[in-house]
């Protein structure tokens, strides 16, 4: 019964599920209904909604402002036209040529184009070259106007060679990098101003050099030096048209691409010579120019000389390189900051692939030192000028020496076990003798840190003695790991012998916890080496 007036809604007829009468599925409208009927859901949506209103609006105003930005810069940009060129980039991300020079540039632009055609006179030439050709006297000096150099990287060790170079009167010169200069170049390249910031290195030191020797001719290649292009970048003259390069200058900090240019010019019979590190260096009386077999005390020097060693290059090539020691209070490699290495792999903060990321610390002489030594060798190599750099110490007489010794007392050890040991062979070659002698021991005896009269020998007996094996050819043979041998002088190995190796003392008991720790030290690094052989 109604009363009048007042509407109800008829009440809805429940019903309860039997067993017997299954409950009736939810529709989708109703479920919907169901959930915005709910309180807290209404809540959501209005928060949602709310959110997505104020985010949109937050982009939308962003992207008006940057737009607007976009317009402003766009606008600030001259149209072109005969005052104001374009030039594409080139695929590093540099300039691919120089901006607009001014007077002087152009000026001196002028005058290398005429000079280069001949339009220069030589009684000029020789006023300015006057000291170098009374040096050298009219045979040489005319070999070293005839010459072609390439240079590859244009840091602080290759431009100031570059400029050594053309400054002493080589004609042709190629430059091979493709960076560009940068405000942190200015402390130690040669030729650099804060006007050429920005712009290609090979482009730089031409423009500069031009000024000052207007007649040199100049290739330049605003590229990574890549194996690949090396018939491009080394060929000769004029895209191959004219002659050979008399020497390649390598001034490539990557460690990858400096081997990899090395291994090339030795295996193609191109003279090559080679700057190791500059970096952390103080002492300009401690450079040297050597073989690379005899380089020591340089890092940079060691990886490469340990990487050629692996490509099958062990001697050969003349670098400059320091003997100064790293201490306390001198320079070090800056690590990485921590928030470099929370970005991930440390290859990807590098400019270019396999790249050097991390900063190493150069006082702004020494690489000028450096380059200059490069150049001072290769004008007395073209030239022929007597000069004794270069040959450096051609250890392999001696390699062969300390692998004879070293035969001879597994010999003897052997026959003081088993009795025959004649025709013993040792599982140890040459090239193993320099790698544990220049790479591991440093070329110094592990005992007395001497570097004369060394020779290798096992730091202990091995455990369970001397055990000959025979092969199918009756060829015997013994047991020998390079991690067990050290370094030591001919006569510390033969006391070594005696007390150690026949005798009943231990290394410990003779040389010390200090030596032992030290000597543990050098298997553990040769033991990382070894992944690189």
């Amino acid at each position: 019964m109604q009363r009048s007036g007042i509407l109800r809604r008829p009440r809805k007829q429940v019903r309860f599920a039997t067993s017997s009468e299954p409950e009736a599925p939810e529709t989708m409208a109703s479920w919907i209904d169901r959930q915005f009927s709910n309180h807290n859901v209404q809540l959501a949506a209005v928060a949602l909604l709310s959110g997505a209103a104020v985010a949109g609006t937050i982009y939308g105003t962003q992207a008006i402002r940057r737009k607007e930005r976009v317009d402003k810069l766009k606008a600030s940009i001259p149209e072109l036209d005969e005052s104001h060129h374009a030039q594409m980039l080139t695929e590093f991300g540099g300039a691919a040529l120089p901006p607009n020079a001014g007077k002087e540039d152009e000026r001196a632009a002028a005058l290398a184009r005429r000079a280069q055609h001949g339009d220069y006179d030589d009684d000029l030439i020789a006023e300015q070259l006057t000291r170098t050709a009374s040096f050298l006297g009219p045979d040489r000096f005319t070999l070293l106007r005839d010459s072609f150099v390439i240079v590859v990287g244009l840091g602080g060790v290759g431009s100031h060679c570059t400029s050594a170079l053309a400054r002493s009167g080589v004609s042709k010169i190629r430059l091979i990098d493709f960076d560009q200069v940068t405000l942190s170049s200015l402390n130690r390249h040669a030729v650099a101003t804060l006007a050429d910031v920005g712009i290609p290195k090979v482009d730089c030191v031409r423009k500069r050099l031009q000024a000052v020797v207007p007649w040199v001719k100049w290739e330049c290649f605003n590229e990574v030096w890549k194996q690949d292009q090396a018939e491009k970048l080394l060929g000769s003259w004029n895209k191959g048209q004219g002659r050979k390069p008399d020497y390649i200058v390598d001034a490539i900090d990557n460690i990858d691409s400096k081997v990899a240019l090395l291994q090339y010019c030795y295996e193609n019979g191109i003279k090559v010579i080679s700057s190791m590190g500059a970096g952390c260096k103080s002492d300009p009386t401690r450079v040297q120019v050597g073989d690379i077999s005899a380089s020591v005390e340089d890092p940079l020097s060691r990886v490469t000389r340990r990487k050629l060693r692996a490509a099958g290059v062990s001697e050969g090539i003349p670098v400059v390189f320091s003997t100064e020691k790293p201490g306390p209070g001198k320079a070090e490699l800056l690590p990485l900051p921590e928030e470099g290495f929370q970005k991930g792999n440390v290859n990807e903060l590098s400019v270019l692939p396999d790249f050097r990321a991390r900063i190493i610390p150069v006082l702004g002489t020494m690489p000028a030192v450096f380059g200059y030594t490069v150049a001072n060798f290769i004008v007395c190599e073209i030239t022929r000028y007597p000069h004794e750099s270069g040959e450096g110490k051609l250890r392999e007489k001696m390699y062969e020496n300390i692998l004879s010794t070293l035969q001879g007392m597994e010999e003897r050890l052997a026959r003081r076990e088993v009795g025959d040991a004649v025709g013993l062979k040792i599982p140890v070659t040459k090239d193993d003798i320099g790698y544990l002698v220049e790479e591991v021991y440093r070329g110094k005896s592990i005992i007395s840190g001497l570097p004369t009269r060394l020779t290798l020998v096992r730091w202990k007996a091995p455990e369970g003695g001397f055990k000959i094996e025979e092969n199918w050819e009756r060829q015997k043979s013994v047991k020998l790991n390079l991690n067990e041998l050290v370094c030591m002088t001919k006569e510390e190995a033969a006391t070594h012998e005696k007390d150690i190796l026949k005798g009943e003392k231990t290394p410990e008991t003779v040389y010390g916890e200090d030596v032992a720790r030290l000597v543990a030290r050098r298997r553990e690094e040769e033991r990382h080496y070894h992944q690189y052989r």
